[in-house]
């Protein structure tokens, strides 16, 4: 046995878990790579920050409307505190929308019986002695000399066929209803490409603008029989179309857009306007095809 101290002996393990040399280098070399690749993604945005402009996007404001009505007022001239006759008040007393809706074929003669003797001199006459009301019909406020919506405006449904009619009145949520004929509530009928919805409610509820056919053709008789798949009667009665909220503002936009190309920027010089769907690849969409412009005063 030898004297000497035992010699030590370095584990093999420890051998292999040291950094080689090469290890170092590609370590290195990696390092590198990333601090460079993370310069030109650096350089590269600066230079589109530079080059490049994002501008804001346009907002779209909807016309606002402040339309004048005279109510129950008679129609005139002028505007003054002497109240027509009665038998003036009779003959031209125009119905509120909300009776017009719920009964059309009697709402003159329902207003007419409802208004009370007025107890001044004009009232024993056949004709009273103020000037009437110079505002348009309309519910009564004092607003804007305008021609309203309901007036101004007129819609145009290009369609060969009921199918591509009904896929028209879905896409823009238009409602189709029937009022009068002795029936109190308005029947609406929705969702005409596959199962129809429908619903009854009282006119008076009602604050969306709605349209009246002008006169026959193919597309009121597509309406009458879309509301009659429902089970709802159409005789004697008259039919609407309700455009929804979002819509009319849609068709406001386009409308003073339009106006603008002509030189004209407010709706107050409008006198009408003529729109007409048109297919899209997205669907439809409404176009300006004909305006007309009132006279200055």
């Amino acid at each position: 046995m030898s004297s000497g101290p035992a010699s030590l002996k370095r584990p093999k393990m420890l051998d292999s878990l040291q950094m080689k040399f090469v290890d170092k280098v590609a370590g290195w070399l990696m390092s590198f790579v990333m601090l460079v690749g993370l310069g030109v993604v650096m350089l590269l945005i600066i230079f589109l920050s530079r080059t490049l402009t994002f501008p804001a996007g346009e907002i779209e404001v909807v016309p606002v409307e402040n339309v004048a009505g005279r109510g129950d007022h008679a129609e005139g001239f002028a505007r003054d505190l002497e109240p027509p006759g009665a038998e003036e008040v009779e003959e031209m007393t125009e119905p509120t929308l909300a009776e017009s809706l719920e009964a059309v074929t009697s709402a003159v003669t329902n207003v007419a019986a409802s208004l009370d003797s007025l107890e001044t001199n004009s009232a024993s006459t056949s004709k009273g002695k103020g000037r009437g009301d110079s505002r348009p019909p309309g519910p009564l406020g004092e607003g804007d000399d305008i021609v309203p919506r309901f007036e101004r405006w007129e819609l145009k449904f290009a369609a060969k066929n009921m199918a591509g009619y009904s896929a028209q009145l879905d896409f823009f949520k238009i409602e189709l209803g029937a009022m009068g004929g002795g029936v109190k509530e308005v029947d609406y009928v929705s969702g005409f490409s596959g199962a129809s919805n429908r619903r009854s409610a009282p006119g008076s509820q009602e604050k969306r603008l709605y349209f009246m056919w002008r006169k026959a053709g193919p597309l009121l008789q597509y309406d009458r029989q879309l509301i009659q798949r429902a089970g709802i009667q159409t005789n004697d009665r008259v039919l609407i179309k309700f455009i929804p909220k979002e819509l009319e503002d849609r068709l406001a936009i386009t409308e003073l857009a339009y106006a603008k190309t002509k030189g004209i920027d407010t709706v107050k010089k409008i006198a009408k306007t003529v729109f007409e769907s048109k297919p899209t690849n997205s669907g439809f969409e409404w176009t300006v095809v004909e305006q007309r412009y009132r006279l200055a005063k």
